[in-house]
């Protein structure tokens, strides 16, 4: 379906010879106020959505402040994806005197029509105007993609505290997808195809991985994540961006089946001779931080030595190190802080200079910084 502007007559003398915007739409009621559903081509979306409330106080405002560095991604994920992309509808206010024509007087078809908007409209965005901005800003590197269309809900602006009222509500139950959940259904990033693959292939790691919740109950069968094991291939796999999917897939299964031969406890879960939760309470080694302390270490070594015999014979000394959680000289400051687990960044480079220097490995330049301050604070 297409939109157009042209003068029409209008029942009311105000209207008539005015330039409008006309779409076709369906009409709704919601809480007892008509709304209206179009489809709007995406060249058209910053002509009529502009984003100009952005010195505004926030009580005076009906929308969030733009964040800015989030639409360079959200315009490259349409031109990475142009055939594949999927947007939600946009969700917007009109404040003007709109005319909504069915194309029937009565019964289903009444409802599907022409809606009629001035061109001196004005359109708030009440959801999506981040979507919005990523829209125009795709459309300067390809503008083909104007002639195509993105689904808009309009309801009739009813001032700031509508307005307000609106975003706070299509808001508040927003959830985001667990973190391992989006790694099981992402098609399109190589590290969750490569993730899962790892998962899949193995029985132990089928097993042992929690596919869709990223927190695990003290009570889950389950001793990682899959969030986990692809932030632990995401570091093993680091700088080989050149190699082919396949050789980077057979480096992480044959990575993961060495960390499980390394491990004996993760046997021991898999084969239920201990519940997870109990290694989750008492040792380090199955924990998100170490894990990617664990793919960091194991791309130094690939990196060092490519075949498998040379990496797989220096990962040994990991056998030697005491994982528990009581081993508060080796692990606070590291990978816990105050008895808890901590997944920063600086506790990420903790844990694996703690790991590399038990192997007997230099640091480089970034990790003895993090080292020097590290132990320079608990002189």
């Amino acid at each position: 379906m297409s939109t157009m502007a042209r003068s029409r007559p209008a029942p009311q003398t105000e209207r008539r010879g005015a330039f409008e915007y006309v779409f076709p739409a369906i009409r709704g009621v919601q809480a007892q106020r008509e709304f209206y559903v179009t489809m709007c081509p995406l060249r058209l979306i910053p002509r009529l959505f502009v984003f100009d409330e952005e010195e505004l106080l926030p009580e005076l405002r009906a929308q969030r402040t733009l964040n800015r560095a989030r639409v360079p991604e959200i315009a490259r994920y349409i031109l990475d994806n142009q055939g594949s992309y999927t947007f939600s509808a946009l969700t917007a206010s009109v404040d003007a005197d709109i005319r909504f024509e069915g194309f029937a007087t009565d019964g289903p078809v009444d409802r599907i029509g022409m809606l009629s908007i001035p061109m001196s409209a004005k359109f708030v965005i009440n959801d999506g105007q981040h979507r919005r901005a990523a829209i125009e800003e795709a459309l300067r590197d390809n503008p083909d993609l104007g002639d195509e269309s993105i689904a808009v809900v309009l309801f009739l602006d009813l001032g700031l505290n509508r307005c307000q009222q609106m975003f706070a509500d299509l808001n508040k139950y927003a959830i985001r997808p667990a973190p391992s959940l989006s790694v099981l259904y992402d098609q399109r990033d190589r590290l969750a195809c490569i993730a899962r693959q790892v998962c899949f292939q193995s029985r132990t790691l089928t097993d042992l991985v929690e596919m869709e919740k990223s927190n695990l109950s003290i009570r889950s069968r389950k001793l990682f994540t899959l969030s986990a094991v692809r932030t632990c291939t995401k570091g093993l796999l680091d700088g080989f961006s050149d190699m082919a999917y396949d050789e980077q897939a057979a480096l992480a299964t044959d990575f993961w089946a060495a960390l499980i031969d390394i491990f004996p406890d993760w046997k021991r879960v898999a084969s239920q001779e201990v519940t997870a939760g109990d290694i989750r309470r008492d040792f380090l080694h199955s924990h998100g931080v170490v894990l990617h302390a664990l793919g960091k270490v194991g791309n130094h070594l690939v990196t060092a030595s490519p075949s498998p015999r040379p990496w797989r014979e220096k990962l040994e000394p990991l056998r030697k190190i005491d994982w528990s959680r009581a081993n508060r000289e080796m692990w606070e400051g590291r990978a816990l802080v105050g008895g808890k687990i901590s997944k920063s960044r600086a506790n990420v480079i903790l844990t694996t200079n703690a790991l590399r220097l038990a192997m007997g490995q230099k640091l480089n330049v970034e990790e003895q910084a993090v080292e020097d301050a590290f132990k320079g604070g608990i002189r």
